[in-house]
């Protein structure tokens, strides 16, 4: 054993056998993420769906992006992206033609996908509703996000033209409303509204690779990205081990800063990185810039005064994502982190449970479920539907909970805010495990 690993040895994973190798450096980016889940999921070079081995290389050649998906997921284990993103039987009845050979070791993760499960039998409920589903809510989410990219450019405009802080601010705010609308399209097919989330990280693949493969599949675990990223300014995993009393206390103290800055440190980092290392920036990173190119050729006040407005309505927007994100669903003492007791039933769809609180009081509102991640455990198990859709699978969720007797647990977000700080704070791990009839 190295000398690494004997000193990570205390650290164990809930939902994996190893200790994810990412978290042995810094800084940690979607690139080291990448490394490490290449390294740790002994996938033999290929891709791994449950205990099979699969060359989708063909395959994914033919879609969109192809070339940056091959880069990210092959010799990986994808087992949970694949059943979560392809609800139809379409892509699984198609897997035999790549298969290779089995695997010829043991998964890394703990999870569980049986027929009988909790995840595959609301499945099942979701694929037969929508074949009679409603569509229409889909163009108003289209519009929504117009409206919002509008609101976006004339605020912006208007707020650096008359100079004024309260439109910059509403600028802020609808350039953080159209990033965690375009959300709602990161796991779609390739369009052009994705790239909107651009205009405020400035590192659209990243975002895909902490989202969409790391956040998505493992949330609130070592393997989380999203959660990786801030430490050892802001920890939620729980544990002594992990952060100190007064780090803790003063996390909570730094959080707004952190907020405020993560779009640009992000960005930094990743350039760095792409300097020192290898190159990991795309042609769509120019599209960050297209707003303060936007204020500069349509004002008149000069490249210094519209840099200076971009960055104001940037750290506005970075503040208020953050602030929306990080309290939106997953932190809080009543919710799984890495550590704690995890429930003897390790179906994966009971996981995604675990680890979310919804939003019960934005339901009424279509334009906050979309801005503010709402719908959030339905999204979590099926990423690709619309969140407009997303409401109308609730009676199959709902029938599913009650037989596997679990609970879809819901609060405001004065409850979030609150339990998030909480979560920062919290030294012990819980050890009662979700679904008991002691856990609260």
């Amino acid at each position: 054993m190295s000398p690494n690993a004997e000193l990570e040895a205390w650290r164990i994973s809930g939902i994996s056998r190893t200790y994810p190798s990412y978290r042995r450096h810094w800084p940690i980016i979607d690139e080291s993420w990448l490394e490490g889940k290449h390294r740790d999921d002994e996938a033999e070079g290929l891709w791994r769906i449950k205990d099979k081995l699969y060359d989708l290389t063909d395959f994914a050649q033919r879609h969109p992006g192809g070339a940056f998906w091959i880069k990210c997921t092959k010799g990986t284990d994808i087992t949970e992206p694949f059943e979560s993103h392809h609800i139809e039987e379409h892509a699984e009845r198609m897997l035999s033609k790549f298969e290779v050979r089995p695997a010829s070791k043991p998964r890394n993760y703990k999870f569980t996908l049986e027929q009988n499960g909790f995840y595959l039998t609301l499945k099942r409920r979701v694929r037969a509703k929508l074949r009679a589903l409603n569509y229409r809510p889909s163009h108003k989410t289209d519009l929504l996000h117009t409206g919002i990219l509008i609101s976006v450019l004339l605020f912006s405009w208007a707020g650096t033209v008359l100079d004024s802080l309260i439109l910059r601010t509403f600028a802020g705010l609808a350039l953080c409303w159209l990033s965690t609308s375009a959300h709602n399209y990161f796991h779609q097919r390739d369009n052009w509204r994705m790239y909107s989330f651009n205009l405020i990280l400035l590192n659209f693949n990243g975002w895909r690779i902490s989202h969409a493969l790391s956040h998505h599949v493992y949330p609130n675990s070592l393997h989380d990205l999203e959660m990786s990223f801030f430490e050892p300014f802001l920890c939620w995993v729980p544990g002594r081990q992990y952060a100190s009393r007064p780090q803790r206390l003063i996390s909570v103290l730094i959080s707004p800063f952190i907020y405020t800055v993560m779009s640009l440190v992000q960005f930094t980092l990743r350039l760095v990185y792409s300097l020192l290392r290898s190159n990991v920036m795309y042609w769509h990173d120019l599209l960050g810039f297209t707003l303060p190119a936007f204020l500069y050729f349509s004002t008149s006040v000069g490249l210094g005064s519209a840099i200076t407005s971009w960055l104001i309505i940037l750290g506005l927007a970075s503040f208020l994502f953050g602030f929306i994100g990080l309290t939106a669903a997953h932190h809080d003492p009543r919710i799984y982190h890495d550590g704690d007791a995890t429930r003897s039933d390790r179906d994966w769809g009971l996981y995604q449970l675990d680890t979310i609180i919804d939003r019960g009081d934005i339901k009424w509102s279509d334009l906050l479920v979309l801005t503010h991640f709402g719908e959030h455990a339905l999204h979590h198990m099926f990423p690709t539907l619309d969140h407009g859709v997303l409401k109308q699978l609730y009676p199959e969720l709902q029938q599913t909970l009650r037989e596997f007797k679990s609970e879809l647990r819901e609060i405001n977000h004065w409850g979030h805010i609150r339990g998030q700080t909480q979560q920062l704070l919290r030294m012990e791990t819980n050890p009662i495990p979700p679904g008991s009839k002691k856990f609260k």
